[in-house]
């Protein structure tokens, strides 16, 4: 019988099929790139709580990687001796283990007791921490730790960061000892269960499903789908899943293919996906979408911002998760059919909101339109600048104001089968504009590499050549998506006068 970690009985949790990949074939096993990155969120989350939870510096650290596993359980109850905060403490019972980020000392009639501390990087107390937090504590009682109580800390999203280092408040405390308590029981059933799972020699059968993704993205994913008979035009490509027959019928139904699917379940926008989807044919709306656009005069801005979010606010004044924005390209359009670009991006590393929010101004004009492609995205980050200057307030929410979005226009008037029931830029602009292709950018393709661009750029680890080629790559990316947006306003607006396809700054 082999030892389970507590991650391995979240995964058995999950899906026992899971489960058994990671034990019987890993190799198996592709994390994306937004996997990766919350393990780094939750690592730096994870540093911050040992300064918190320990400000004094007396606690102790122990590493399993470092120093093997059965070494560590035993330091661990060398250290529950003492009474000093640990940090990763571990400890084993029933074949399963599992490591501590916080153990607390605290005294109760004249013994010591410990409190345990759960971190976790997410804003509120989700499902699975509670079976996390159940396992932690039947774990570490039935191995002998005297625990008086458990509690989850999760980020405060209200916290506001003042500087200095300090970040006392960035963690709000759950506690979970009365329910983590009284599910010791379907705890050990849970291991005897995943035992089970774990000795099988046969992959156990399960069809994809909500649970592939819930509560984390499952890197066999692929694997499994490959052993199932797949749609050749799946009813995933209808946008706006919302209804309850529809979401049940789907369900029900694991390959269904979008033409099976009932026109009485679907609504007008995705009646339309489905009948264009499988004629192969365009629907142009031009003049609906002309007089959508004619009220807006030229000269007209073309905007678009890239951000950052840190669950552990790096700057003064910003708060977790909050979106800062780092960049942003325009590119203006004058009566004649002249376009100009121009751009902010820091790479500094200090917090680049004031300048983004001085240059924004001074670049937007006082009037005509500035067309955006989802207002609410862009709309709520030159709110949040205003909130936090208010010497620019008057000035930025007169940018917002002014803020046109030609995303539902685009929607509403046009539709093209490669698409595949997505109305995002970047797969409108394939269809619109062919001559034009992020495929075609160099390093940074999308909105997600180019935080990690930027989060390369600033490292200060990172060489001046490196930050260069960085700097060039994403001013190319970000012009780019307001180049799409210039030739898409052509398009809907039917403005063929203009030749933009060489000048796109």
């Amino acid at each position: 019988m082999r030892n389970l970690s507590k991650s391995k009985l979240i995964s058995f949790r999950q899906c026992p099929k899971r489960l058994w990949l990671e034990i019987h074939h890993p190799e198996l096993r592709v994390d994306s790139a937004a996997t990766q990155a919350s393990f780094n969120v939750g690592n730096a989350v994870g540093e911050i709580a040992q300064q918190i939870y320990d400000p004094r510096k007396i606690g102790v650290t122990l590493d399993a990687q470092r120093d093997g596993y059965a070494a560590t359980f035993q330091r661990s109850m060398e250290c529950l001796a003492t009474a000093q905060p640990i940090f990763e403490a571990g400890y084993t019972a029933h074949h399963a283990f599992a490591f501590a980020d916080v153990m607390l000392p605290e005294e109760s009639d004249g013994r010591r007791v410990w409190r345990m501390v759960e971190v976790k990087s997410s804003t509120r107390v989700k499902d699975y921490h509670r079976d996390d937090a159940a396992i932690q504590a039947t774990l570490a009682r039935h191995a002998g730790v005297p625990l008086s109580a458990i509690a989850l800390a999760h980020i405060d999203s209200d916290f506001v960061y003042q500087g200095g280092g300090d970040y006392r408040g960035l963690l709000k405390e759950y506690d979970l000892t009365e329910e983590a308590f009284s599910r010791e029981q379907e705890v050990v059933a849970w291991i005897d269960a995943a035992q089970q799972t774990a000795a099988q020699n046969d992959e156990p059968s399960r069809a994809t499903g909500k649970h592939c993704s819930s509560p984390f993205e499952c890197g066999f994913l692929s694997h499994c789908q490959a052993q199932e008979p797949q749609a050749e035009i799946p009813v995933s490509y209808l946008p706006g899943v919302t209804s309850k027959a529809l979401k049940q019928y789907i369900a029900a139904h694991p390959a269904l293919e979008l033409r099976d699917t009932p026109d009485d379940l679907l609504n007008k926008l995705q009646k339309r996906v489905k009948v264009h989807t499988l004629s192969n044919e365009i629907y142009f709306d031009a003049a609906g979408a002309a007089d959508a656009l004619k009220a807006y005069l030229l000269p007209a801005y073309f905007l678009d911002f890239e951000t950052i979010q840190f669950a552990v606010p790096t700057w003064t004044g910003t708060s977790p998760y909050q979106q800062v924005p780092f960049q942003f390209s325009l590119h203006t359009l004058d009566e004649s059919g002249t376009l100009a670009a121009q751009a902010f991006l820091d790479l500094s590393g200090c917090d680049p909101s004031r300048g983004f929010a001085e240059k924004l101004i001074a670049v937007c004009g006082k009037s005509s339109a500035i067309f955006v492609y989802n207002a609410g995205f862009e709309g709520a980050r030159i709110k949040e600048l205003a909130a936090r200057f208010a010497d620019l307030a008057v000035d930025l929410r007169a940018i917002k104001a002014r803020l046109i979005d030609l995303h539902p226009v685009t929607k509403a008037h046009y539709y093209h089968p490669s698409q595949r029931g997505s109305w995002s830029i970047k797969a409108v602009l394939p269809a619109v504009a062919p001559d034009l292709s992020y495929q075609n950018l160099a390093g940074v393709k999308d909105g997600g590499m180019a935080m990690e661009a930027y989060m390369e750029a600033i490292h200060p680890d990172t060489c001046a050549v490196r930050k260069a080629e960085i700097e060039t790559q994403l001013l190319a990316y970000c012009g780019l998506d307001t180049f799409a947006m210039v030739r898409l306003w052509q398009f809907l607006a039917g403005r063929n006068e203009f030749n933009f396809e060489a000048n796109h700054g």
